[in-house]
């Protein structure tokens, strides 16, 4: 007989193992969502008019073999969202090109810092392709390229969220 009530407890005792691991999985999806939420509303604010400018500056031209400036460009994007980390989820930038033909968008690659002008018909790396058409006829200043979205920017800085 008392071998049976050692493998109740035994298995008494993982099952209750088993409910506290679940248990801390549940909290910590609850924080990641909580987390989530935060920056989701942290990301539908109003842009700031330095933030602004430093992205009118993407299309100015000398960026692309300028480093210094397009530090600065980053720098501007990182003041702007100060308690988020935004490395992970920000891919980059699109928005019309002004230098002309053949040139239809110019790029900054968030993960490289590079600058970038595209001609039409070329496609945009790192999953930036999906702003394009956003930026040619959406009536946008530029368009920032999220891994889950798109959040496209008005002139007067308010921002539109654009799943795609």
């Amino acid at each position: 007989m008392p071998k049976p009530m050692l493998k109740r407890s035994v298995q008494q005792t993982q099952t209750n193992n088993v409910l506290s691991v679940t248990g801390n999985q549940k909290q910590n999806n609850q924080n990641q969502q909580m987390n989530k939420m935060k920056i989701d509303k942290l990301l539908r604010q109003k842009r700031s008019k330095e933030y602004m400018d430093a992205l009118h500056k993407l299309d100015v031209g000398g960026h692309v073999h300028n480093q210094n400036k397009v530090d600065e460009i980053t720098n501007a994007i990182k003041r702007e969202f100060p308690e988020v980390e935004i490395s992970g989820i920000l891919l980059g930038y699109v928005s019309i090109c002004y230098l002309g033909k053949p040139y239809e968008v110019h790029t900054l690659d968030i993960a490289s810092g590079i600058i970038e002008h595209y001609k039409s018909g070329e496609t945009l790396p790192n999953g930036m392709e999906k702003a394009r058409g956003i930026a040619l006829h959406g009536g946008y200043e530029f368009i920032e390229v999220y891994v889950d979205c798109c959040r496209a920017v008005s002139s007067n800085g308010t921002v539109s969220v654009i799943s795609i």
